[in-house]
């Protein structure tokens, strides 16, 4: 696997992944280091003729009107570092923070920042030698970037903080001596531009988009074997029906429903119910393709703003070196991210809700030809009813996780901050959902897997039966009550190998 070119194209949410998960190399660009090393020349000529600029021979914040003299600049980029290094709770997991490298690499690559060429080369050794800064999940308000997470990053440049080296948690002077790397020192500017970014929220947005799609693409599969097992229509997914609403969602979702459920030929399954009477299907049947195919348009505008943030910088002031102007503005604020993962928190749930619905119709026996609550021998056997209100539970935290973190605000930094963004919230709320509906398919799956399973010798459709097999490798059929806990997890462990 060649390595990925930091700085010389755009990047895709695929590099992200590949570096993130991978462990994909990464080199930076000879024409990404010309235009560093320009930016950082003309800052410093700009600093030596003693102009007031911004954080870097200023104080930040509603500190800005105190000016720093010149000998104090890079102890100022320093002490920003530590005095910003102060976020809460558990560590961030390691894949969101070698995200988080490669993204701050990418938009410091752009040479706008002022920053030094070994500022950002050392962010690629992080990434080439497995040096992952311990990032505490919470302080940020997702506005004047991701300030305390950014902050933790950047400490293991300069020696401090705390860091992960091949799995094993030490001192970040310790996980750079054996990485065989040197502390670097700060030039002006050089603290603030590491920390002024949206790479907290970004790295999430990425990774958690990722894993949504292909959930998506599980729920169409979980839905249809559902489907089949309740004996319930696919005249729903005709595509006369979606020609006349051709929301692009909706249509490639009745476009799938239909192939997975006529691959290898007609089920006998659905060959069996021809002609029962049954003139139409319970919504969570019917609808798949509106529910999940909006869901899916959703994805497609988180995933156009997440194209473009990935490939953008982000931190304050900037330094056009061209038009010899640093210019103080916004980038680093977070709404953008903050409204777009707000809404894939949102289409994430409704996979989930709508599961949960088929799954109830899974055990209640007015909607199929089903024991009830997929038992046998029921009242000796309770069967999966309790593994329905498991899904129910998990579908209610999401009604609260779905709160829209944008919707809040709360001013910071004297009031000078007074619009903020909640992006980080966002963020790691919908991290939440997403492990909560990952869940619930995983319950669809088992159900759904049961219910064929009382509809043998009939077969389902090729690729359902290649599920169906995929299910019974981890969980054996339900013939007398036992505790289901591991097989969920099983099943939900392994979720995304059946895209």
């Amino acid at each position: 696997m060649s390595a990925l070119l930091v700085g010389a194209k755009s990047l895709t949410l695929a590099d992200v992944e590949d570096v993130a998960l991978r462990f994909k190399k990464v080199s930076l660009a000879p024409a990404a280091r010309k235009r560093i090393e320009r930016c950082y020349r003309y800052l410093q000529t700009v600093v030596r003729s003693g102009k007031t600029i911004y954080g870097v021979n200023t104080g930040f914040g509603p500190l800005s009107d105190v000016k720093v003299d010149q000998k104090s600049i890079d102890e100022l980029q320093v002490n920003f570092l530590r005095s910003h290094s102060v976020g809460v709770g558990s560590a961030l997991d390691e894949r969101l923070v070698r995200a988080m490298l490669l993204l701050r690499a990418q938009s410091l690559s752009y040479g706008v920042s002022g920053v030094q060429v070994q500022t950002v080369q050392r962010l690629i050794d992080f990434l080439n030698r497995g040096v992952v800064p311990v990032v505490p999940i919470q302080g940020s308000v997702g506005a004047s970037g991701d300030l305390a997470p950014l902050a933790h990053m950047s400490s293991v440049l300069i020696g401090e903080g705390e860091a992960f080296y091949k799995g094993r948690k030490m001192s970040g002077a310790q996980a750079l001596k054996k990485a065989k790397l040197k502390p670097i020192r700060l030039g002006a500017k050089e603290g603030l531009a590491l920390c002024n970014g949206t790479q907290f929220m970004t790295a999430h947005g990425v990774l958690l988009l990722l894993e949504a799609e292909r959930l998506a693409e599980v729920a169409d599969l979980s839905g249809a074997m559902s489907l089949e097992a309740v004996r319930a229509s696919a005249v729903a997914f005709d595509s006369l029906i979606h020609a006349v609403r051709p929301h692009k969602g909706q249509v490639e979702t009745a476009r799938r429903l239909r192939q997975i459920l006529k691959s290898g030929g007609e089920s006998q399954i659905s060959k069996s119910h021809h002609g029962c009477g049954k003139v139409q299907d319970s919504y969570s049947f019917r609808c798949m393709p509106q529910v999940h195919g909006a869901s899916r348009d959703v994805f497609q505008f988180v995933r156009s703003v997440l194209e473009k943030e990935i490939n953008s910088v982000t931190d304050n002031p900037l330094v056009f070196p061209a038009k010899k102007k640093i210019l103080s503005g916004g980038n680093f604020h977070g709404q953008v991210l903050a409204l777009a993962l707000d809404a894939l928190t949102l289409a994430v749930a409704e996979l989930g809700s709508i599961s949960e619905r088929r799954v109830d119709k899974l055990m209640n026996p007015t909607f199929s030809d089903l024991p009830a609550f997929l038992a046998k021998e029921g009242g000796k056997n309770s069967g999966f009813m309790i593994v329905q209100y498991v899904a129910a539970s998990l579908v209610s935290e999401n009604k609260t996780l779905c709160h829209p973190a944008s919707a809040d605000s709360i001013p910071t930094s004297n009031d000078k901050e007074d619009h903020v963004s909640m992006g980080a919230w966002g963020a790691r709320k919908c991290a939440m959902v997403i492990g909560n509906v990952r869940k619930v398919l995983a319950i669809e799956l088992l159900s759904a897997a049961q219910g064929i399973d009382f509809l043998r010798p009939l077969k389902t459709s090729k690729r359902l039966e290649q599920v169906h097999r995929w299910i019974r490798d981890r969980s054996k059929r339900v013939d007398r009550d036992r505790s289901l806990s591991h097989d969920i997890s099983r099943i939900e462990e392994d979720l995304l190998l059946l895209t």
